[in-house]
């Protein structure tokens, strides 16, 4: 899989860009700000349909302009697909698939598969549940993309429910009114069961799928540390589910499906009093291991940045067990790793059908990987900065 062509309009940095790409590798070089990272993160949107540096779309739309465009021809054993992305400012988004309008964003999802490994990826060894759970679903989405739909389902749920509990829980302090929104409080519990079982059963697949790539991906990159493992946790499933070991079921999920709604019977009074949900896949987390330690909190700064690394590299060996290499995007990260760390990584990068590398210097990229350098540059001053392709540089010029 590789994108042939890039089109951004009004994104970030970038007024404008019509990009020719190739399989293979290529680096865009430029000093910090110039807006290289704004390229893959557009790449990386049309794959998750989120970036990997801001929570929200608004960032993502230049500035003064009310909408932005992401658009990408990828091809995929030789067959191209054009998908396109407009980002609105106070409406919804909207998706094309080959110029079509699609109902749903959603749709496009599966149509480009990236992995992205980037500075921000310390804070999956460092950061708070939340980053790996993102990083759990989005690999999971990018296994089953009709499992998009399942997550919108559930955060709809959560937040219907959540709503009601706080509701519930103020009639309950004034003794008025509880017992209706109690029946529609068990309403609310099997739709956040459903959702949430099906969710949770692919997480747990895919920790199950992850466990030897990730295992054997940080021995090659550290083989002198402590072995690295992965384990899902959660504080409502019994401990044989939470084995990584244990092949899933296709029975799992009418068993997850039970084990959620007794808890959630169990939680109700904690609930009520707190007025948040306490059970789900929403509290959950991906434990990462260093021998019989965790990683958050007793791994150095160099173990960390290797934990981190072979997260994403699991994940691209896992995503090319399925048939087709994703593309491997590489944001300012080789600046970052020491020579061992640059080598595995330059190894993995040497045999992906494409790879998108940023770079400050052509000197931070390993010469083994021959990579095609564009250089970006910036205009203008201040916030009316626009950045631009420049023509292609010799890869020894900084």
């Amino acid at each position: 899989m590789y994108v042939r062509t890039l089109t951004l309009r009004d994104f970030r940095s970038w007024d404008q860009v019509d990009l020719e790409l190739s399989p293979g590798r290529t680096v865009f070089l430029g000093a910090n700000g110039n807006g290289k990272t704004n390229l893959v993160e557009a790449v990386g949107y049309l794959s998750t349909l989120g970036s990997h540096r801001v929570s929200s779309d608004t960032p993502l739309i230049r500035l003064g302009a009310q909408r932005s465009r992401i658009g990408a021809t990828v091809v995929n054993a030789g067959r191209e697909l054009r998908v396109d992305m407009e980002l609105n400012q106070g409406s919804a988004n909207r998706a094309q698939i080959n110029r079509s309008p699609v109902r749903r964003t959603r749709e496009i999802l599966g149509i480009l598969q990236t992995v992205l490994f980037a500075p921000e990826d310390l804070a999956l060894v460092r950061g708070d549940p939340s980053e790996r759970r993102r990083f759990l679903d989005e690999l999971c989405t990018a296994r089953l993309p009709r499992l998009a739909g399942v997550r919108s389902d559930y955060d709809r749920v959560l937040r219907q429910r959540s709503a009601l509990l706080k509701t519930a829980g103020r009639q309950a302090r004034s003794r008025s009114g509880q017992a209706a929104e109690l029946s529609t409080l068990d309403v609310w519990d099997g739709h956040l069961a459903t959702h949430g079982a099906e969710l949770l059963a692919q997480r747990l697949r895919l920790v199950h799928d992850l466990y030897p790539h990730l295992e054997q991906s940080y021995r090659s990159i550290a083989p002198e540390s402590r072995t690295a493992s992965i384990r899902y946790r959660s504080g409502y499933l019994p401990p044989e589910y939470l084995d990584p070991a244990r092949d899933p079921q296709p029975e799992d999920v009418e068993v997850l499906e039970a084990i959620i709604v007794s808890e959630l019977a169990q939680a109700r009074p904690k609930e009520l009093e707190r007025g948040v949900c306490l059970v789900g896949p929403h509290r959950d987390d991906l434990e990462l291991m260093l021998g019989s330690a965790p990683a958050k909190g007793f791994a150095s700064h160099g173990e960390s940045w290797s934990f981190a690394l072979a997260l994403r590299l699991s994940a691209f060996e896992l995503l090319r067990g399925m048939g087709t290499d994703p593309i491997l995007m590489l944001d300012d990260v080789f600046a970052e790793l020491d020579r061992r760390r640059r080598t595995a990584l330059a190894a993995v990068a040497a045999t992906a059908e494409q790879v998108l590398i940023t770079a400050a210097v052509p000197e931070d990229v390993p010469a083994e990987l021959e990579a095609t350098p564009l250089r970006v540059e910036t205009t203008g001053e201040a916030d009316e900065r626009t950045s631009h392709i420049a023509d292609q540089v010799s890869p020894t010029t900084s």
